[in-house]
């Protein structure tokens, strides 16, 4: 059955921007659909199309499953809120302009605190080959020390030339890091991360002998997730967007 979806205000001019609302909505609707979230912590962040220097991120405060691509608040590069009524995360803004600043390419960045991508991060041997998923994604991840983002002046620095060219990177003691250049793309490679990790922690977990595949098995594996000039995620997308209208479309209001 096709649900009709509430459509968003026309207060945004630019076609543009409202469908950048919409899919940055969605993939915090995802996130709450999937358990990625951490009480109201965590940050999934989009750049503005068609202007310089400006991204939207999640009003402070509200639960993944309240927003809307309406109350999604929009912020200049230097911190400055210039469209809506809430105040952002702080360090969700050092985090995430760090990284947009510095791909250009990048218009989707996704932060998660779960519990299986916390605990491979604090791992010194960091993801492991030992899953399917974790081979797609593993020639993606970078890795950052951990430090106070709100309390280091080099941080943001740091982090975004330990992201490098990466689609991913495991923030050490810390969390998960995903972009993209789409909204699907940031959640593909999310959800392989995220999927890799908690398998990890049950193999590890089990006590049995793992089994670590040759490099020579990974490689091919490894090179089919390489994100190239192709935009990953984009079949997968379709099919979360007709879950999320089924179960509430107020994401689009």
């Amino acid at each position: 059955m096709n649900v009709a979806a509430p459509r968003l205000s026309s207060q945004f001019a630019s076609q543009a921007e409202r469908q950048t609302r919409v899919d940055l909505a969605a993939l915090y609707r995802c996130f709450a659909h999937f358990g990625w979230t951490d009480l109201i912590y965590t940050h999934l962040t989009a750049r503005v199309p068609g202007e310089d220097g400006t991204y939207l991120i999640n009003p402070y405060g509200l639960r993944f499953e309240e927003i809307t691509a309406s109350n999604l608040i929009k912020v200049d590069f230097d911190g400055n809120v210039l469209t809506g009524e809430h105040p952002y995360n702080e360090a969700g803004h050092l985090i995430h302009t760090a990284v947009l600043k510095a791909r250009p390419e990048i218009n989707f960045v996704v932060h998660s605190h779960t519990r299986a991508g916390m605990a491979v991060a604090a791992m010194k041997a960091g993801l492991l080959p030992l899953s399917q998923h974790a081979m797609v994604v593993v020639d993606q991840i970078a890795y950052h020390p951990y430090q106070d983002v709100t309390g280091a002046d080099d941080e943001c620095d740091l982090l975004a030339g330990d992201l490098g060219d990466k689609y991913l990177m495991i923030l050490q003691n810390h969390g998960l890091l995903a972009c993209g250049r789409s909204a699907a793309e940031a959640f593909y490679y999310h959800y392989y991360l995220e999927m890799a990790c908690k398998v990890q922690v049950d193999v590890m977990s089990s006590g049995a002998e793992m089994i670590v595949p040759p490099p020579k098995a990974v490689r091919p594996v490894a090179a089919w997730g390489d994100p190239g000039d192709r935009v990953r995620g984009e079949r997968e997308w379709s099919s979360l967007l007709r879950l999320l209208d089924g179960k509430d479309p107020s994401f689009r209001t």
